[in-house]
């Protein structure tokens, strides 16, 4: 589990990291504003010029009968909106239109006064005007710059040529022969000017202003287009702006030109074709009407109809006729009897039938009364049954005739009939074939009279001059520039000012394997740590016995924590040795200012030098060299008391130095006499410091190891490699040296985390830190 306490030790070691190099943020800033600032003196200023166009859209076109593309669209045939604002934007982007503004501008060719540091465009009034001679194909397909120097108002000197030249006169160049001839009532024209000319090639010139130009819509679905650019001079992005949607509704006019003319040549092509092709039509509907003997077909086809309907009402009459004279007929011959009565008032068409029925009937009548007065035998009888039986031969005859004469006329009837029926089943057929000459008839003389007024609106379209961008607002500019812009610029200062020390003090950081504080020892080591000795600020080396300097007291507070250690130690002598990885890692400084330390606290303290290859205790102590401990150990008669000197100022203080170097250090030191020496001098004193060779580089330490009780490995902050320290760790892995604890020396002092209670060390100024 992280421990919070440790996480904001951490935070604020970082932070102190950062503050310690305050004056790497102090002099970035003052770098980056300085760079805005002379950025900001010598920069061009930008301007954003923009215009507002509408686009006319399909809509408008509809609405319009003057529209040539709504000639044809209205056909219905080729209906289409080819007025998308996107199609139109690309109209506006494209290469020829760009191409057509630059050359009209003259934009391939720059004036420019040349100064100290930059050089200034003019645009409206240039300082000079250069005519070229040559063919136009020569300057738009040339990229040079031609450089002036102004002699006095009449003559000048090209960069290239030495000698002088008269304003006005012909001049040979390579590019051709041009006359140059000057405007001094520009301000900015005056004598021991430098003044260029920069001609770019059309194309060139072409390209860079279609990246420069900015064409949108206003909405998704507007058809308002906003035009942007941005340039140095706000006249000469004015006039671009505006010359782009000249050069714009004069290329879609021009286009709308030729859709009328291939509209009008169109309408009287066809016109000629539609002509000929109606009067083919007449032709036919003439022809089919005489061939037919057609002059109203639907009277003609009522007046059958009603003619159908008489002679079926005849059919009708003469058919029942026909019925009538049978039914008599069958009853004549039926009732032969004289005496019996015929039906009267049939309504026969022929009226002798019916009277001779008549008579027949009043005869029999007239004999029937008779019979009921005589017999048959009576005269009169004899005579009226003679009258009966003519008159129903005459009866007879006549309903034989009246059948013959019906029959005749129903077969007549029948005919007629079946002829009217026939012309009014052919009717129908008459009248598809002719309909279908009518409407061909309808659609010719619809198309041609369509086509003839189109043909009149194309002829008025002719005259009027249509653009399809609608100027909202003309190409304007803001007073104040899009570029540079102060505050952002400073903003942008300030955060680099931070962000640069900032990265930099993080990737030393990031980059840095020093050992510098106690965090990094025990990031490595997980041993004891005693402390850490800070960097002295004064020459003196070794601490006094009154001091109350930062490194004295971080030695007071070193002895009580190893005090503290060896609390529970036995012996009443406690032997302390001192070991660093390299050598110069302050081993020999370390334990002569904590002998010195344990001895002002009044303990009797002997300092024993062992590191025999490179002794550096008498440049702290400034002892007479006498025998040593080599000379002890390689001479058997020497005793011990000879090679102790006593500390001439500190009586509680002995010291046995290294003595005279030898050539096999290692084999001296695994002598029994290193035994005996400790064995004696652990009866007379209170505390042994033993300042021993560096473990990371001879095996010294290692042989006298065992008769340590505790051992200090001092760390050089800000010189040894973290990645060195696996020596130490691997040594007390191991436990090869015994109660092994650390030590840091030469960490920086800061303010207000001094040792001790008295006056606080002076702190380095800003420009001494490292």
């Amino acid at each position: 589990m992280t421990n919070p306490s440790s996480e904001k030790d951490t935070f604020i070691a970082l932070i102190e990291t950062y503050f310690r190099k305050i004056h790497w943020f102090i002099i970035s800033l003052f770098i980056c504003f300085s760079c805005v600032f002379t950025y900001l003196r010598y920069s061009t200023n930008l301007y954003n010029i923009k215009a507002s166009i509408k686009i006319a859209n399909g809509d408008d076109s509809k609405n319009s009968i003057l529209s040539e593309v709504n000639t044809i669209n209205d056909y219905g045939l080729f209906k289409k909106d080819f007025n998308s604002v996107y199609d139109e934007i690309e109209v506006l982007k494209s290469k020829s239109i760009t191409n057509s503004f630059v050359n009209s501008l003259n934009l391939n060719v720059k004036y420019l006064i040349k100064g100290n540091i930059k050089s200034l465009e003019l645009y409206k009034n240039p300082p000079i005007t250069v005519n070229f001679l040559g063919e136009d194909s020569i300057l738009h397909h040339t990229d040079t710059t031609i450089t002036l120097h102004v002699i006095s108002k009449n003559q000048f000197t090209l960069q290239d040529k030495n000698t002088l030249l008269n304003f006005g006169n012909k001049i040979s160049t390579s590019i051709g022969d041009l006359i140059i001839t000057p405007n001094f009532s520009q301000p900015e024209m005056t004598v021991g000017k430098d003044i260029m000319v920069e001609i770019s090639s059309l194309e060139n010139t072409t390209n860079q202003y279609a990246q420069k130009l900015k064409i949108a819509p206003a909405g998704e679905n507007s058809s308002v287009v906003i035009i942007s650019i941005d340039e140095t001079i706000k006249e000469k992005g004015e006039d671009i702006i505006n010359t782009l949607i000249k050069e714009y509704n004069d290329y879609v006019i021009e286009n709308k030109k030729q859709v009328v003319d291939l509209t009008s040549e169109f309408i009287n092509n066809r016109l000629k074709v539609i002509a000929d092709e109606l009067s083919q039509v007449d032709l036919t509907a003439e022809n089919v009407k005489k061939d037919n003997k057609l002059t109203d077909l639907a009277s003609q086809s009522s007046i059958f109809l009603q003619s159908e309907r008489d002679i079926e009402s005849q059919q009708v009459t003469t058919a029942t006729q026909l019925k009538l004279v049978d039914y008599m007929s069958d009853y004549l011959k039926d009732n032969t009897n004289s005496g019996d009565l015929i039906p009267a008032n049939l309504s026969f068409e022929d009226n002798s039938i019916n009277e001779l029925t008549q008579q027949h009937n009043n005869l029999v009548i007239q004999r029937n009364r008779l019979l009921k007065a005589s017999s048959n035998k009576n005269p009169v009888v004899e005579n009226l049954n003679t009258q009966i039986e003519s008159l129903k031969q005459s009866i007879n005859q006549s309903l034989s005739n009246a059948k013959s004469s019906s029959q005749i006329r129903l077969n007549a009837l029948k005919r007629e009939d079946n002829r009217i029926s026939s012309q009014i089943y052919s009717a129908p057929k008459k009248e598809r074939q002719f309909r279908d000459i009518q409407r061909q008839q309808s659609i010719k003389e619809s198309l041609y009279l369509y086509l003839l007024e189109k043909r009149e609106e194309s002829a008025i379209t002719h005259g009027i001059k249509n653009p399809n961008a609608i100027i909202i607002d003309p190409a304007y500019s803001n007073s104040s520039p899009v570029w540079p812009q102060k505050s952002i610029l400073f903003l942008a200062a300030l955060v680099f000012g931070i962000l640069i020390p900032l990265t930099l003090i993080y990737i030393l950081n990031l980059l840095d394997t020093k050992i510098r504080s106690k965090a990094d020892v025990l990031a490595v080591l997980n041993i004891p740590f005693l402390g850490d000795i800070p960097k002295a600020n004064t020459k003196s080396k070794l601490v006094k016995q009154v001091d109350y300097s930062p490194k004295a007291e971080a030695f007071r507070i070193i002895r009580s924590n190893i005090d503290f250690m060896l609390k529970s130690h036995k012996s009443t002598c406690k032997t302390i040795f001192i070991t660093s990885t390299i050598a110069q890692e302050g081993k020999s400084h370390t334990s002569v200012n904590l002998a010195s330390s344990f001895s002002f606290s009044g303990k009797n303290t002997l300092l024993i030098e062992t590191d025999i290859r490179v002794p550096k205790v008498n440049t702290y102590l400034n002892t007479k060299q006498n025998l040593g401990l080599t000379d002890y150990i390689s001479n058997p008669e020497l005793a011990i008391e000879s090679i102790i000197n006593q500390h001439e100022d500190n009586t509680n203080l002995s010291v046995i130095q290294s003595g005279t170097i030898p050539p096999n250090p290692a084999e001296l030191l695994m002598s029994k006499r290193v035994k005996m020496l400790f064995d004696h001098v652990k009866n007379t004193y209170d505390y042994i410091i033993v300042d021993t060779a560096a473990v990371g580089l001879v095996t010294d330490t290692l042989l006298i190891s065992d008769f340590a009780d505790l051992f200090i490995y001092v760390i050089s902050a800000n010189k040894i490699d973290k990645r060195q320290l696996h020596i130490a760790k691997t040594l007390h892995e191991e436990q090869r040296l015994p109660k092994m604890t650390s030590l840091l020396n030469g960490t920086i002092t800061k303010k207000g985390y001094g040792y001790g209670y008295g006056s606080e060390p002076k702190t380095k100024k800003w420009w001494q830190l490292k």
